[in-house]
Order: structure tokens, then sequence, then C-alpha cells
């Protein structure tokens, strides 16, 4: 069953500016309802859905589940299925949600002037809202390690017995090594995922916020986790707050590439009954209001290059994203999984 979302609102239109003038349908589009199928679970993207029906009047009706679940549901539902809008984080699995053939090209003008082309999936499929930085974290207490400044170096054998990360299955970590394939070709990439092997301090185990509290307690010197999870400890209670202090931040590749960035995204999808909605919900989540939602609701990035992040991931300190397009680091995802085979990362 649907969760509906309207906050206690009446299911009637709100008097709002709508973003959804500029769509390929040529007009806004009438109150009613549009079906979210989102892998993303967090609490402030309630608050996120209740705000667009407070200004357009459309109910959001939510399905939550995991990515790849919620892809082959739409794929099995084929023609009769009521999603409209589907949600996920990571380039990897917004590429699988293309290779199923479920989502079906937008062409806006709203989304074309916000967002930066390499948000932008080539052909329309798919559309970025929100980023996080995949850096790299060491020890204070340890002291910086002298020499790793870029993804390459975390194969330096100077860092033997150094490095705890989560395994090569997690998706950051294979998108990770797909956008290195992507600037480096395989057999580096090959050769990068070898010695990083080599570097590991333990066996590949638990999340992000795992590897942050093994290098806070000095259980490894240093880790590669996501942004949002480090602001999270930045931003938190006093224990949370003190095992950040014992940590440092290094944004990877400022001299080249730049780094790593994960991206949350949605696309429409092929068979959706409220195709307008849809449109207009997309565009919505790309406006400053929705933005900051995703930027102080959740600590991440500002798909729209115009707006700040907030105040927990800024003290992290600035970066130079990799701009290599999305797409590309889905493509590559079968390539990098079968290099982590071939390396023994577990």
């Amino acid at each position: 069953m649907y969760k509906r979302l309207i906050g206690g609102l009446l299911a009637i239109a709100v008097a709002a500016c709508s973003p959804g003038a500029d769509t390929e349908d040529g007009a806004k589009a009438d109150a009613g309802e549009v079906n979210l199928y989102s892998s993303r679970h967090y609490d402030t993207d309630l608050a996120l859905y209740e705000d667009f029906t407070e200004q357009t009047g459309i109910a959001v009706n939510l399905i939550e589940a995991d990515a790849d679940a919620l892809i082959e549901r739409i794929r099995s539902e084929g023609e009769f299925s009521p999603a409209d809008l589907l949600i996920t984080v990571d380039a990897g699995r917004l590429w699988r949600a293309e290779e199923a053939g479920i989502l079906s090209p937008v062409q806006s003008n709203v989304l074309a002037e916000r967002l930066p082309i390499y948000l932008r999936h080539p052909d329309g499929l798919w559309f970025g809202l929100s980023t996080r930085a995949r850096v790299i974290i060491y020890n204070k207490d340890a002291g910086e390690p002298e020499g790793l400044e870029s993804y390459a170096d975390l194969a330096d054998p100077a860092f033997r017995g150094d490095i705890c990360i989560r395994s090569s299955s997690n998706i950051y970590n294979i998108s990770l090594l797909s956008s290195i394939i992507a600037n480096r070709g395989e057999e580096a990439a090959q050769a990068w995922a070898e010695g990083v092997v080599a570097n590991f301090a333990r066996r590949p185990q638990g999340n992000d916020t795992a590897q942050i509290e093994a290098v806070a307690a000095g259980q490894c010197r240093i880790a590669v986790v996501n942004t949002y999870y480090l602001a999270r400890y930045a931003g938190g209670d006093e224990d949370e707050r003190a095992m950040f202090d014992k940590i440092g931040v290094i944004f990877p590749n400022q001299d080249g590439s730049g780094a790593h960035v994960n991206i949350s995204g949605a696309g429409v999808v092929k068979t959706a009954p409220n195709r307008a909605n849809a449109i207009q919900f997309l565009e919505y989540l790309t406006s400053e209001s929705a933005q900051r939602y995703f930027a102080d609701g959740n600590n991440e990035y500002p798909a729209v290059g115009s707006l700040e992040a907030n105040s927990a991931v800024e003290q992290l300190g600035s970066f130079k994203p990799d701009t290599l397009n999305a797409a590309e680091i889905g493509r590559n995802q079968a390539k990098a999984v079968e290099i982590f085979d071939r390396a023994g990362w577990n």
C-alpha cells in the first residue's frame, strides 16, 4: 500500500509558482498525485515531499525499498507499473535502472539550466539531485600520511597495513573503481586494486560509519568514506564530535581529475501514469527550497552549483570534484567488479 504524504493537507491545488512550466509537456501539470519509488530512507526526505505537496497540491505516494528491489519491481510490473519516478543513490544504481530499460528521456529547460552537465544523463534518462564526495580520512594522532594526496597513493607500499575500507560489493567502492577505470584505464585500475588490498589493515567490513570509528579509535590509520557520514559526526553529539576531532580529511586528486563524487538521482519511469506530475516533481527537486533539504537535512552537497552546503559539510573543506559524467561511471561497473575479484578484494 502506498504511504500518502500530504501532511494533513487537503488534496486540492495550492496556489504556488510551479517549477513545471518549461517541461516538454508544455504546461503546468494539474494537481493530482505522483507515485514515487525511492531507495533513500531519510526523514528529511519526507519533509521535502510534504513541501512539494504544499507548494503544488500534488500528493506524493511513496514506496521505499532497496534500489535493486525497486528496479526489479518496476521491470516486472511492466506497462501496469504505477511508478512515476525512481529516486536512488549512486551512479551505479542509476545505470542499473537504465540497463533495465525502465526510464524515459526527459527534456527540460529547467533541469538543463540548473544542473551541471556531468550530473545529467546525456539522453535525459536521469538527473542528479545531490552529491557526496568520497574522501580519504586519517588518524590525527598517527600524523598526516606523507605522500597521500590521491586515490592512486592508497596503493603505495608505504601504507602497508594502514587501510580500512568497505567490501568490494559496496556500490560506493564499485563506482570509485569505475571512475578510476574511466580516468586511468583498466590496467592502472587493476594495479591500484591489488595495491590497496596489500595495504589492508583488516578484512573489508562494515559501513562508512564503521570505518570512521575504526580510524578514530586507532584501529587503522587510513580509510575511505563519504562526506555526509563525516558531517554527521562533525554536527553530532559530544561523543561524535570527539571522534570527529581525532580525524583528518584529505580531498583526493585535487591536482588532477578531482575528488570522486557519489550522486543521488532520479529518473521518470517509462510507463509513468502521471508523467507531467513526475517531471514537475523532478524539477522541484532542483529548486532552492528542495536543495536546502538535501543540504541542511542530510549533509549532502547541493547538485545546483550556485547553492552552498551546510556548515557541517563546509567545515570539511572546499574541493574540486571529478566532473566525469556519472553515466560513464555506470558503464564501467561490470569491469570494476571483475577487477575487484581478481585483486582478492573481498
